[in-house]
């Protein structure tokens, strides 16, 4: 018993208040189905970042993810970074390598462009971006490959920044991709709603949650009444979490 466990690969998610997490049961589920024995996935629930240290010392670590609220906060503890990641500024997937290096890498870019392609033909001219936070910048980051033009909606004003109670009938008019990027709508708090006039929705709008608990939140909801096509995250998830499997290990 002590060799098996001394044999296993130990993968984790590194987050806060991550009970909930896709991610251990997503991957628990690989291991069973491929008959991956030697592989094992745990959440380490950090209430402060410098605890990191902690995990990494840990014997076994062979790659770690990494979500609210450390997604930008991991950078300093790592030694490299994937241009992708660099360029964000933020971290979804930990690679260790054989020289003892640690590097950073982020997954979240594929995973919500891979998703978001599946619902949309034709590319509005101009998306909100709801929530500055790390999850953010990989939709940012696709928003600028995809050569969509979009500002970031937020409580307190910032550059290239709209605030919430400024969001009138010109600026839904001229953005029919909204994405939140917020945690406002997560589980337990089903009933928050980011600050939106969701009366001003039409047809022509697209509504993406990159919350997946619940499957369809407030935000959704209000979209799918009014004819919106919508999407949670659970596919960005399951994309992200095949992509993170290849980087660790490649």
């Amino acid at each position: 018993m002590e060799s098996k466990k001394s044999n296993t690969k130990r993968y984790g998610l590194i987050g806060r208040n991550i009970a909930y997490s896709f991610s251990r049961g997503y991957f628990k589920q690989k291991f069973e189905t491929e008959n991956l024995q030697n592989c094992s996935y745990e959440n380490f629930d950090l209430e402060q970042i410098e605890a990191l240290k902690n995990v990494f010392i840990q014997k076994n670590i062979s790659g770690l993810n990494v979500t609210t609220p450390y997604k930008r906060e991991v950078v300093p503890f790592l030694d490299l970074l994937s241009p992708t990641a660099a360029e964000m500024n933020a971290v979804n997937t930990i690679k260790f390598h054989q020289d003892g290096s640690i590097s950073g890498h982020n997954t979240d870019v594929y995973g919500f462009e891979k998703s978001l392609l599946e619902i949309i033909n034709n590319f509005p001219k101009k998306a909100l971006i709801l929530g500055t936070g790390g999850a953010s910048s990989a939709v940012a980051y696709v928003m600028k490959k995809l050569n969509i033009e979009f500002s970031y909606v937020s409580r307190s004003a910032k550059e290239n920044t709209i605030q919430y109670e400024a969001v009138d009938e010109t600026i839904m008019d001229e953005h029919h991709l909204i994405i939140n990027a917020s945690p406002v709508g997560t589980f337990p708090n089903i009933e928050a709603v980011p600050n939106l006039p969701y009366s001003l929705l039409t047809q022509d709008h697209v509504l993406y949650d990159l919350i997946y608990n619940p499957p369809e939140t407030r935000f959704l909801r209000e979209g799918k009444q009014r004819g919106c096509k919508i999407l949670n995250g659970l596919k960005m998830l399951e994309y992200q979490a095949k992509k993170s499997w290849e980087v660790w290990n490649q």
